[in-house]
């Protein structure tokens, strides 16, 4: 008999992967070669205690050493045509029994080595026996009284399942020792190193009798196994490393001939409820036991489990989730149950769609699963995980509920002959009616609607009834606190052979979110309609008022001394008319005002506001004040007439006798002048855009202009940008307009055409140029060169602007 079981089939071809699943396909491969591996060299572990206490058990009664025995062992398998496994199985099984105790006694041929007292002990079978009298040789090799093997249970709890040299009633106290007891076996547990020799101790299993201790652990792949602990009456030397080898060979042996079965206790209620579980279901620990779990441990299968790539239980039984079923926890199993402990919540799924890696060459195979999991209240972070595939019965119900179930659909059946009738599970509810409700006879329906639906209702029950045809309706039912909740009824008569109505079938489907998105998106559409003509009434009358104050051309100048060109540029988007205005003016003293502005907003408020602006500014200049002056006045206006509004704006006043300009901004940008081809802006006086202080202080500049020169105003639209600072666009304008023009028409229009602003925002300009006329006299100031200079006020510097200004 093989010791790894039967001889797997011989491989076949793998399967050719595409060039996306490649990858994945050669990691599936070598993880499958690494588990075959692993199941051997489990499968061979698994009968080598067998052998180890077989081939002791010769040394001993042949007196020869452990090789000597070793290769008896095997001739004599041989010859008797047997595994050595089962061959060490008779040996063990047919050693001479303990008269004392009704156990076998390996040492019994050998009473030059007396055992202490053998505590009555229940029936722990063969493997148990055996290992009492080993430890006890064990223990008497380094001059030990005691031993104790202590298991490893979940959740870290140690018992002892061998204590040779301990009586009963010292047992008896530490059946269960928890990981926060500091007894030397579970101290050398948590270091996972053996500790001693150590004491006195006095908390541990026979501690008065032994004090002192050596605690041996023992870790296997899976997690913790075991403890051997020795004890001795006084303090016995620290072990050599030949001793602490065989200690550790026995511990080993220990833990593999006591743990080979399940790994939970018989007694355990989830075992038990596993064992009860009539569909396919798993046990999982948590990986690590403390702390965030990274992965499960199946524990337990149970009787009905059936492994989804066709392995026996066995070899599922004390693997990891992911080791298992790796390609299942990569699409998300693991994370779904990492979920499920996490939170606490139970989760279910009529259909989970998992991929699982078959044969013995993996290939991917799909696998459709109605699935459960839990998390187990005691040991706490266990999970309990049951699955089945789905047949196609199965797989049809399931489509079908979920299809009522997201077309909000109920169905009914009513037989006429024998008035019995069948509602679906869902129908009450989908009625509103109270659960348990008894199922409405279809001539009693329209009895539970709105008052207002009872015809329509009748009208659909006498068509299927009384005239064999199908109908439907939407009505709303009466019993509910309020009539929002829409339903539609479809009925079909069932005939019977002569062609009468035998019964009548049909559904329920609430429909009340569709009637009430259908309302709604009557009453938006009616509301847009509305709002799309209030809006057009609005940017027809914004429009108009801009067109009435923005003329096409300016009025004639000349008599000023000046020619002068406007252009206004509205944006490309119709909704958005600005508060961009220009103003120019001939007043009765023959000087000329010139004025641009921008009214913060769009729309309606911004044309009122502009023409309220330019109106003022207008009346004002009749007083014959400078710039600076109106600019004062004209705020207190902007605050009286516009409320929170805000504009910002240049005003200048040229008198043609001293050929002199006075000008001032409300935080606007500078004019810029054009001079014997080369073109500059102003230097930029103090102030504050309109509408933002009560009592602001508006800096007034003064300009010796000479024949020829050309002065350019405009608004931010002309020169602004979303991605960078109002200086470059404007050294833009300013190369632009130094390049030679026809007149000042083509100049504006050059102006306009080559504009790198990016803010689809309304734009003014105005240009006027000083014509060759004499002046009635000269200037008594010098004009300023190369730049124009502020007024006798201090200024401040040109290209700065001043706080709480915009541009």
């Amino acid at each position: 008999m093989s010791s790894t079981g039967a001889p797997p089939p011989p491989p076949g071809p793998p399967p050719a992967p595409g060039p996306a699943g490649g990858v994945r396909h050669l990691l599936a491969l070598r993880l499958r070669r690494a588990q075959e591996e692993t199941e051997e060299l489990r499968a061979a572990l698994a009968v080598r205690p067998l052998t180890a206490l077989a081939t002791g058990v010769l040394a001993e009664r042949l007196g020869c050493g452990p090789a000597a025995a070793g290769a008896q062992l095997l001739a004599l398998a041989e010859r008797a045509h047997l595994g050595p496994q089962e061959l060490a199985a008779d040996i063990l099984t047919t050693l001479p029994a303990d008269p004392a105790t009704g156990t076998q006694r390996p040492d019994a041929a050998h009473p030059q080595h007396p055992q202490p007292p053998q505590p009555p002990r229940a029936p722990a079978g063969q493997a148990v026996a055996v290992l009492e009298s080993a430890l006890a040789r064990t223990a008497d090799m380094l001059g030990a009284p005691a031993a104790v093997l202590w298991t490893v249970r979940p959740g870290g709890v140690l018992h002892p399942v061998a204590a040779p040299g301990f009586t009963a009633a010292e047992r008896a106290p530490w059946q269960h020792v928890p990981p926060g007891v500091p007894t030397p076996a579970q101290q050398a547990l948590a270091r996972r190193t053996p500790l001693g020799p150590t004491g006195p101790v006095t908390a541990t299993l026979g501690a008065a009798r032994a004090p002192y201790r050596l605690a041996v652990p023992l870790h296997r792949a899976d997690g913790p196994s075991a403890v051997l602990e020795l004890a001795w009456t006084t303090r016995p030397p620290d072990p050599t490393p030949a001793e602490h080898r065989r200690l550790h060979a026995a511990a080993e042996v220990g833990a593999l001939t006591l743990t080979d079965g399940p790994a939970t206790a018989p007694d355990d209620p989830d075992t038990a409820a596993l064992d009860a579980a009539l569909t396919p279901a798993l046990l999982l620990s948590p990986e690590p036991a403390t702390g965030t779990p990274a992965d499960f441990r199946i524990t337990r299968v149970n009787a009905a489990f059936t492994d989804l790539a066709d392995r026996p239980p066995h070899r599922v039984e004390g693997r990891t989730l992911t080791e298992t079923y790796p390609r299942a926890c990569a699409e998300g199993l693991l994370d779904l149950l990492l979920r499920v402990h996490a939170t606490g919540r139970p989760q279910h799924a009529d259909t989970l769609a998992l991929t699982l890696l078959t044969g013995r060459t993996p290939a991917p195979t799909p696998a459709l699963l109605e699935f459960a999991a839990a998390r187990l209240a005691s040991p706490p972070g266990r999970l309990l995980v049951s699955w089945r595939p789905t047949g196609d019965d199965d797989r049809t119900d399931r489509l079908l509920r979920t299809a009522q179930r997201l077309s909000h659909l109920a169905g009914f059946e009513e037989d006429l002959r024998t008035g019995e009738i069948h509602w679906t599970p869902r129908t009450a509810d989908l009625l509103g009616l109270p659960a348990g409700t008894a199922p409405v006879p279809l001539a009693a329906l329209p009895a539970h609607v709105h008052p207002d639906d009872e015809q329509a209702v009748r009208r659909v029950v006498n068509a299927a009834v009384e005239n064999g045809r199908p109908d439907s309706t939407v009505f709303r039912m009466r019993d509910l606190g309020s009539y929002t909740h829409y339903v539609r009824l479809v009925a079909e008569p069932v005939p019977d052979p002569t062609g009468r109505t035998a019964a009548v079938r049909g559904a329920f489907q609430d429909v009340s979110a569709q009637h009430w998105t259908e309302t709604a998106l009557a009453a938006t559409t009616e509301s847009l309609a509305d709002s799309r003509q209030e809006s057009a009434e609005r940017h027809l009358l914004a429009l108009r008022l801009q067109q009435a104050i923005l003329p096409p051309a300016p009025p004639p100048l000349e008599s000023a001394g000046l020619r002068a060109a406007v252009r206004y540029r509205p944006s490309s988007q119709q909704d958005r008319v600005g508060g961009d205005w220009y103003d120019t003016t001939l007043l009765p003293d023959r000087t000329a005002l010139l004025v641009v502005g921008d009214m913060a907003g769009h729309g309606v408020e911004a044309a009122t506001g502009m023409v309220a602006l330019r109106n003022a500014l207008r009346g004002l200049a009749y007083t014959g004040a400078g710039p600076g002056r109106l600019l004062g006045w004209l705020n207190q206006a902007a605050a009286d007439l516009t409320g929170a509004a805000t504009a910002t704006a240049v005003c200048a006043r040229y008198h043609p006798d001293t050929r002199t300009l006075h000008w001032a901004r409300a935080g606007h940008l500078p004019p810029v002048l054009l001079r014997d081809g080369t073109a500059r802006p102003l230097p930029m006086p103090h102030g504050i855009l309109l509408g933002a202080a009560d009592d602001p202080d508006y800096q007034e500049h003064r300009l010796a202009m000479r024949p020829g020169d050309i002065l350019l105003l405009y608004t931010d639209g002309l020169v602004e940008r979303r991605d960078r600072s109002v200086e470059e666009p404007l050294d833009h304008l300013t190369r632009t307009l130094a390049e030679p023009a026809a007149d000042l028409d083509a100049l504006l229009d050059r102006a306009l055409a080559t504009s790198t602003a990016d803010t689809d925002d309304d734009t003014c300009l105005i240009a006027v140029e000083v014509l060759d006329t004499p002046a009635a006299e000269p200037s008594s100031e010098p004009a300023p060169e190369p730049s124009p200079g502020p007024a006798p006020e201090p200024s401040r510097e040109p290209s700065r602007q001043e706080p709480g200004e915009t541009c």
